[in-house]
């Protein structure tokens, strides 16, 4: 492999790389730059995160395009905020030496009076998300007719969020012979498409095989019951005291839940997703590029700024529902180098995405039980031993030492550091020491991971229609989740869920009746009734049965004729998805009555409640 002088770049450049540390160039720099640097050429390069995607393509147009004047010749387009703002901060750091640079970043959630203003100062190289810098195209609050770089940065996650138009339109207003430099993790067909529309034979590179994760991640799943998968998370914490993870979940709702019920919970998390404001996301990266927070709880989307090379782990709390996806959440962690460890947390349905995603990144899941209480209280000692042993003393302290050894003269020294110790490990036996055991077999019978389950007797359940179905969008999987989300209920409280084509069934216990019924009475979803009756028919059968009872409305409403209009299923689909069961909100006070239930619900020991520094 060459060295950065072997690649051609200059000395300016060159300054910046050795004050920045870099030593050897990655395999997509080492391949990439003498591309970019030697030729005027387009270029597709496909390389995991994490592999120095920015460097390879940053170094090249830095180089390259003319400092001198005050045009814009260098677009960088990227899905999202935090990565547009971590692109421009790397280019400034790499063009540290080359005088007049300026490099704007041009993204929604500021200012952008401000933002253009920048840029008319002469701004050389725009970074950008789509729709901002769309926007400012339609005002002529910038000019990007004569520039002679266009990057598409993490192209494939730039289509999957649905900017295909938006870049189509952007690119419609730059030069024909401009070269494009496409970089992307994967290679689905979106991102074929947009390599032939606007890129003239490209150069291709890739950096393993196509969606392939990188060697430096193990991968390993945890297979729960749906309702247990928010212990399973907190027990995955504990046992790993020394965690810095990024913790992923499918909507910003989920995300944000987690994320209070682990700071409720005692340990140093943080939220981030797209409903926070741009200072509370810049806030919240703060801290954790600063390790204040330990678990980082994302979407998918937020998660494309994170660029942190310290993460020891990845915990996929829920699949996403696009396999790729997979590749780039892994991808936060094993960075730099660095070894890194992948975990997702599963019910028996999502097992055979497990499989899936295997044949994708070509390689093997390891499959993980979760640790059982003793085990953590034993691993938390452990931990809490080597930091003691490693602590450098406070000398400070010497001056407390005579009336210390006169208030332990009679102690022996293992009696003493059974007391030291028992401070904090008391906390974690008592939280563990009926904890129930979170693990299922793939094997067994497991309720939740059919709609249709007739186990539960007909005499202790009320059986429910609901006039929605498959034409709405539903299966019914996606009616469990969206009937769990609205009642808010565990998946364990809604069964022999069937959809029909217009209509469909499903069955509580019967004391959740009158919550049932009393939800939906008048319930109006996205412009429309959605009618939920009693009915007669006890599960199983196509048949409609017309005895109904409890929350009837008259038809003209809605009740009973199925409008014509689905539901909005596109915008609702990643709540319907959710999958895990949160643990109810509990105030402080006495738990002892949740412990008698062997949970893991609760109040997490003190001892857990220090943050990473």
């Amino acid at each position: 492999m060459n060295t950065f002088q072997d690649l051609g770049l200059n000395e300016d450049l060159l300054h910046a790389i050795t004050d920045l540390g870099f030593t050897k160039p990655s395999e997509v720099q080492d391949k990439a730059i003498p591309i970019l640097l030697n030729n005027e050429t387009d270029l597709v390069a496909l390389a995991q995160t994490g592999t120095g995607k920015t460097a390879a393509f940053g170094f090249p147009m830095l180089q390259k395009i003319n400092i001198d004047s005050r045009t814009t010749q260098g677009l960088i387009l990227s899905p999202t905020r935090e990565l547009c703002l971590q692109i421009t901060n790397e280019m400034k750091l790499y063009g540290k030496y080359c005088k007049g640079l300026n490099v704007v970043a041009v993204y929604g959630g500021s200012s952008i009076t401000d933002q253009a203003r920048d840029v008319k100062k002469g701004a050389q190289i725009i970074v950008a998300t789509p729709g901002r810098i769309k926007d400012m195209i339609s005002r002529r609050l910038v000019d990007i007719s004569k520039i002679e770089y266009a990057v598409l940065d993490e192209a494939d996650e730039m289509l999957n969020m649905g900017f295909y138009e938006d870049i189509t339109d952007i690119l419609s207003n730059t030069p024909e012979d401009k070269c494009t430099w496409l970089f992307s993790a994967t290679m689905p067909k979106e991102v074929s498409v947009i390599a032939k529309k606007f890129m003239e034979n490209p150069q291709e590179i890739t950096v393993g095989n196509k969606n392939e994760s990188t060697s430096n991640v193990s991968h390993e799943y945890y297979l729960v019951n749906s309702r247990d998968r928010y212990d399973a998370l907190k027990r995955l914490a504990d046992a790993n005291p020394d965690i810095f993870s990024v913790i992923f979940c499918r909507t910003k709702r989920d995300t944000q839940k987690v994320a209070e019920n682990l700071i409720e919970d005692g340990y140093s998390a943080g939220a981030l997703h797209g409903d926070l404001s741009q200072n509370q996301r810049d806030l919240v990266m703060k801290s954790f590029r600063n390790q204040q927070i330990q678990m980082l709880v994302a979407t998918d989307v937020a998660a494309r700024g994170i660029d942190v090379d310290d993460i020891t782990h990845v915990i996929n709390y829920q699949l996403p529902d696009e396999i790729e996806t997979y590749t780039h959440r892994s991808g936060r962690t094993g960075r730099a180098g660095k070894t890194g460890i992948s975990m997702v947390i599963v019910s028996k349905s999502e097992v055979r995405k497990i499989k899936s995603i295997e044949r994708i990144i070509k390689q093997q899941f390891q499959k993980k039980d979760i640790p059982d209480g003793m085990e953590i209280c034993e691993v938390q000692l452990m931990s809490l031993a080597n930091k003691i042993h490693n602590t450098e003393i406070n000398h400070e302290i010497d001056k407390y030492l005579t009336s210390i050894n006169a208030l332990f003269e009679d102690t022996s020294k293992d009696e003493l550091i059974k007391k030291f110790f028992s401070v904090e490990f008391t906390r974690f036996f008592n939280y563990y020491q009926k904890s129930k055991n979170l693990n299922v077999s793939e094997s067994s019978n497991d309720r939740e991971e059919s709609g249709r389950d007739y186990s539960r007797g007909k005499s202790d359940s009320t059986r429910y229609f609901i006039n929605v179905g498959s034409k709405d969008g539903f299966d019914w999987m996606k009616l469990k989740d969206f009937l769990k989300e609205q009642l808010e209920l565990g998946r364990d409280d809604i069964f022999k869920v069937e959809t029909k084509e217009s209509f469909s069934f499903f069955n509580t216990e019967n004391e959740l009746k009158e919550k049932v019924l009393a939800h939906f009475t008048d319930f109006k979803y996205e412009g429309r009734f959605v009618n939920v009756e009693e009915s007669q028919n006890r599960g199983g059968g196509g048949r409609r049965d017309g005895k109904r009872s409890g929350g009837r409305r008259d038809d003209k409403r809605g009740g009973g004729r199925r409008d014509d209009r689905k539901l909005d299923s596109g915008n609702r689909g990643d709540r319907r998805r959710s999958e895990g069961n949160s643990k109810p909100r509990r105030s402080g006070g006495d738990s002892n009555s949740d412990r008698s239930r062997h949970s893991d619900s609760g109040s997490r020991p003190t001892v857990a409640r220090r943050s990473r520094r």
